[in-house]
């Protein structure tokens, strides 16, 4: 089980609405920018911060900038219809499988197992009820069939487990070389007492 000190906690809370800021409505990467973090950081909200505060206020700044990408910077409100209260159950699945997945962490090779398949669960979920919520509430879509929303799932199911799996691979790698550092001072620490 993951457990960290508050201080550090809210360090990584910062970072991670840092991250939203920057990279939110960017959902395609280009050269210019990165593709929306937004999905991995209700993960690894859910995976480095206790509170439970955490998820109703990165909820809250993902409402916020997206108002502001529309009202403030002439974005599209083509993606604001009803369907967009599916991102609440959308991204509680990832900030609840991000906390499943802190539940099970042990640092060693055997934590990986877990973290692909929570990642890929709950990215599948998580497309289903954004896209899906989407497809079937927003009213931009005529006959709207599980069918067509099966092939739509197909297409758009690889491109944001990739997406996720990009900001948690870059995670993963800056968790381990920090907890091998600390672990190494930790060791040399008290082989010299």
């Amino acid at each position: 089980m993951l457990k960290l000190s508050a201080r550090h906690q809210f360090i990584i809370g910062l970072l991670l609405i840092t991250l939203m800021t920057m990279t939110r409505g960017h959902h395609f990467a280009t050269l210019n920018h990165l593709p929306s973090a937004s999905w991995a950081i209700f993960f690894l909200a859910g995976f480095y911060i206790s509170s439970k505060f955490i998820f109703p206020i990165l909820l809250a700044l993902a409402g916020l900038l997206d108002l502001a990408a529309i009202t403030l910077s002439g974005g599209s409100n083509y993606c604001a219809t009803p369907a967009y209260a599916m991102l609440l159950p959308a991204y509680g699945t990832l900030w609840l499988a991000g906390r499943w997945y802190a539940s099970h962490y042990q640092f060693s090779i055997k934590s990986i197992v877990p973290l692909v398949l929570s990642l890929i669960i709950a990215a599948a979920i998580t497309t289903v009820l954004s896209s899906g919520g989407f497809y079937f509430f927003s009213g931009q879509y005529a006959d709207p069939s599980l069918i067509e929303f099966s092939q739509r799932f197909l297409k758009y199911y690889p491109r944001s487990l990739s997406n996720l799996a990009f900001y948690i691979g870059i995670v993963a790698v800056i968790h381990s070389y920090i907890s091998l550092t600390i672990g190494a001072k930790s060791t040399t620490t008290s082989t010299h007492s």
